[in-house]
């Protein structure tokens, strides 16, 4: 299991750059839905997915859109932030076959003002391709 980063403030740089590989599972996909209870068959049916045009049962949006919660607690900066927003653009669907994913973040812009970054965020499939993009705002708890 990964240590957890303790950037402070005024350890980060524009330019930081931090990302981790996670695997989509079927037992995380059955998580998902007991957390969640969205039971819509295009994640949960393969016959569904495929009718629709899909190779496979497309993994949750959001069960992709989750690991940048682990990228800004664990890795960027870590210990001390408190995620202030996120915006993100689901770009293509994920399967479980395109696994591991790659979660990828970027420090883009520091505000002294209010003690928070901006961290363009990105997620890859093992192809390479591009599934997720987008901004967090990332603030910083007192030690």
């Amino acid at each position: 299991m990964k240590t957890i980063n303790t950037y402070k403030f005024e350890d980060i740089k524009i330019g930081m750059e931090e990302s981790f590989e996670v695997n989509i599972t079927e037992e995380k996909m059955q998580q998902f839905l007991e957390i969640t209870g969205d039971r819509n068959p295009l994640h949960n049916n393969i016959e569904y997915a495929k009718a629709k045009g899909y190779k496979e049962k497309v993994v949750y949006g959001m069960l992709t859109s989750s690991f940048l919660s682990t990228l800004a607690g664990i890795y960027l900066p870590g210990k001390y932030s408190l995620i202030h927003s996120v915006e993100v653009m689901l770009k293509k669907p994920v399967f479980i076959s395109d696994s591991p994913l790659t979660v990828k973040g970027k420090v883009k812009e520091i505000n002294e003002d209010f003690k928070q970054i901006t961290i363009s965020v990105s997620i890859f499939n093992k192809q390479q391709e591009k599934v997720l993009r987008g901004i967090m705002k990332v603030g910083f708890l007192d030690e």
